[in-house]
Formats: structure tokens, sequence, C-alpha cells
């Protein structure tokens, strides 16, 4: 059995911490990287660092943020949002993110995928699936055809099953999948067990 590992992921705007509620009305919740600095004081594993508006607005990956949080913070980070190029994964690698994610441009062009992997290892490449219930959830349908994707930050929904595009990213060389419930997201109702092991038990 797998080390469980605790990952807090903080949501980024504007330079800012934010959080919401299945994505929608986002406050202002710190600056990143005293609360990464803190998590790490936490004992905390690893951390994850999403822009959410990167993609949406189309604003430049958030090279600055890598470069600050790895002046301070020593454990492993993934940095993610706007990323849409092998140069894109380069250059927030450079700047001292230990792992990316990548969201929007996986879907868009799922070659980016395997071209980042095979030149900088799978093991840094991370897929992040954002999950939302179909409207006709159905349990017995099993771990297909529940669940849909969304990019954009929880913008736009693209037709694709969650499931499948998780085992999908595995096979273009994604190393770990980054799986959120659109659903729980900021509930307070705790993990989307159903989504999970969906997606655990086939990648």
């Amino acid at each position: 059995m797998l080390a469980k590992r605790i990952i807090p992921c903080l949501d980024i705007d504007k330079g800012r911490v934010v959080k919401g509620v299945q994505f929608l009305n986002l406050r202002d919740a710190g600056d990143p990287v005293e609360q990464g600095k803190y998590y790490e004081e936490q004992n905390a594993d690893e951390l994850v660092f999403l822009d959410i508006t990167a993609s949406h607005e189309r604003r430049d990956t958030v090279l600055e943020l890598a470069r600050r949080v790895s002046d301070v913070v020593f454990i492993p980070f993934t940095i993610g949002g706007g990323l849409r190029t092998v140069e894109d994964v380069r250059l927030m690698l450079k700047s001292g993110a230990d792992k990316v994610s990548i969201n929007t441009a996986a879907i868009k062009t799922p070659e980016v995928i395997t071209a980042s992997a095979e030149r900088f290892g799978s093991q840094c490449i991370v897929v992040a699936v954002d999950a939302k219930r179909k409207a006709d959830f159905d349990p017995r349908r099993g771990a297909f055809g529940n669940w849909v994707v969304y990019t954009h930050g929880g913008r736009h929904p693209v037709g694709l099953d969650a499931v499948e595009w998780a085992i999908r990213a595995q096979e273009l060389g994604a190393g770990e999948i980054l799986l959120t419930s659109m659903d729980r997201d900021g509930s307070k109702e705790g993990f989307d067990i159903e989504l999970t092991a969906a997606v655990s038990e086939n990648v």
C-alpha cells in the first residue's frame, strides 16, 4: 500500500491565495508564499499551487511565484495554470517547481503531455482533472459515464468522461493525476469517494 501524503492545494488568483465553493465566490485567503511556508512548518509532504484563472484569462505562467516559493519552501511543490507548451514546462521547472500541472492545454493539445514527459520525465508531469457529476448520475453505471471534465478553471465542460480522460492522460505520459471534485470543492463535505475510487481503480 502506498504511503499517504498530505498535500495542501492552494488556488491562486491575481497572485493571492483564494478560497471559494464549487469554484465560485472566491475570497482572499492570504499570500501564497506565506501559506506555503506555514504548511511546510505543519509537516505537509508536498504543496500544489494552481493559478485558477491563468488559462481563462490567457495570462503568462506564474514563473515569479515559482521563484518566490522555491526561495523559502523546501518540500516538493507543483505549480499549474496557463501552461501551454513544452517551453512553458521547461521555464516553470527552471524557476524552481518540482512538478508542473497541466489542465486545459492537456486537452487542447494532448501531445504536450507526451513531449514534456519524454523531455523531463513523467514524474514531474501532473495532469489536473476537474470533474463534475452529471445531472443524471447513476452509481449503477460504475466508474464510467457519471462525471464530466471541465477546463478553464471549471468554466467550460468539454464532453469528456473524467475516468476515461484520466486513463488517457496516464497513457500519454502523465506521472500523476490531480483530481478535483467540483461538486465538493470548498463544501467542507469531504472527498467524493465514489469519484476518487472510480479514478484510482483505473489508473
